[in-house]
């Protein structure tokens, strides 16, 4: 069953949380960061992108950017933008995107958990984005990003998270620029803590790993290098936790930069052998049911629709990203591995098809193909087999803000 525990957390003066809340570190890039944090002394950017303080010239690795968050760390609570809560808590994070509402509970989630299988994970790290992270937490002695877990509804929880968010009033309501509403209530009533803690311990068997991989991954490499001098800190790791009823899973696409050595005409012929294909001409085609993919070029649509043969039953093999990976960027573009391979790249559904059209129109990408999104259930299914997704295969959203509920491993 999963361990959770509420924890003191670091958070902003509720009149500075919008100026603090900021964008995971891992969705900007540097230059984007220092863009969104101009003129903001506030940002949480300062923190988990702090190269933005430091010259151009600096590798992002470098020991200096962890040093300098640390110091940006202390600055902001010697600033009072930022101070830690007086007892231990659990927290109610709802976020609103375009009308459409999901409520978690952020709490700190055991790293033994993590090791022995209770919290069930997805997807491949990489080293180099896993040892980042492990600088940044042991520098700066702070978790500062959020893993964002899933697990399967319970109406107990619901009901006592529902039953708080009605009659107490929210520590944090404010609307980010862009547009979705970020509202957090604290659960400061130790009885109210001891039965969420008690409903997870005995109904809830595992949780799930929807985004944050190589952030849970670290926190559990930081506790093994500090070894018998780790201390409670060090044992657990921040997460946000979510019935799988309120996730929503948008759709993560593809772009090539060639055919392989064909052309248009003779992909769409080869294409037949394993599709039905059909020319959509101009208008986008975002696909409507499992099986189904566009693909966009020379400024056309094409419908595809996978059929019989292309695709297994078993939890990986159904996968829309597997059928295009086996019949069509390995077989047919030469990609052998979405991960190494930089012939690929991959876009987010929340940039919209007209993005993978830009890309293709103005030369840089030759091809593009839209994909319906994996489930929640199916993403269930590939952890409880012990298998793993491929690359690029989930896209969540609204994503969660840094800054707002930060846990220190050191007291």
């Amino acid at each position: 069953m999963a361990i959770i525990k509420p924890f003191k957390a670091l958070r902003p003066q509720p009149q500075l949380a919008k100026q603090v809340a900021s964008l995971p570190y891992d969705v900007l890039n540097s230059a984007e960061a220092k863009k969104e944090a101009q003129g903001n002394h506030s940002s949480f950017l300062h923190i988990t992108k702090s190269e933005i303080d430091l010259p151009d010239t600096i590798d992002v690795h470098d020991a200096a950017v962890y040093e300098q968050a640390k110091e940006n760390l202390a600055a902001f609570i010697q600033r009072d933008i930022l101070f830690r809560e007086s007892k231990e808590c659990y927290y109610i994070y709802q976020l609103i995107m375009n009308g459409r509402s999901q409520t978690g509970l952020v709490c700190v989630s055991s790293v033994d958990d993590y090791e022995n299988g209770i919290i069930k994970k997805h997807e491949f790290t990489r080293p180099e984005k896993e040892q980042d992270r492990i600088n940044h937490i042991k520098i700066a002695g702070a978790q500062t990003g959020n893993v964002f877990l899933a697990y399967r509804d319970n109406p107990s929880v619901d009901e006592l998270i529902n039953q708080w968010k009605k009659n107490k009033s929210a520590v944090y309501d404010f609307t980010a620029d862009d547009g979705i509403q970020h509202t957090i209530w604290i659960v400061n009533d130790n009885t109210v803590s001891d039965q969420i803690t008690g409903l997870f311990a005995t109904e809830i068997p595992f949780t799930y790993i929807a985004d944050g991989h190589h952030r849970a991954a670290s926190a559990a490499k930081v506790r093994k290098a500090l070894g018998t001098s780790a201390i409670e800190g060090a044992d657990y790791f921040l997460t946000t936790l979510f019935p799988s009823n309120q996730l929503h899973i948008m759709d993560y696409n593809r772009l090539v930069k060639d055919l392989n050595g064909l052309t248009p005409k003779s992909l769409v012929k080869e294409l037949g052998r394993q599709f039905k294909v059909e020319l959509i001409s101009k208008e986008a085609y975002r696909p409507e049911s499992p099986h189904t993919f566009g693909l966009y070029m020379d400024q056309n649509w094409y419908k595809l629709t996978a059929k019989e043969g292309t695709f297994t039953t078993d939890p990986i093999g159904i996968l829309d990203v597997t059928i295009l990976q086996n019949n069509v960027l390995d077989k047919l573009l030469g990609i052998k591995d979405q991960r190494t391979d930089k012939r690929i790249d991959f876009v987010g559904g929340i940039r919209g098809l007209g993005e993978l059209e830009r890309r293709v129109d103005s030369g840089e990408m030759a091809a593009a193909f839209s994909i319906y999104p994996v489930t929640i259930g199916q993403l269930f299914d590939i952890a409880d087999s012990g298998n793993v997704m491929p690359p690029k295969s989930t896209w969540f959203e609204p994503k969660l803000r840094d800054g707002l509920l930060t846990h220190l491993i050191y007291e």
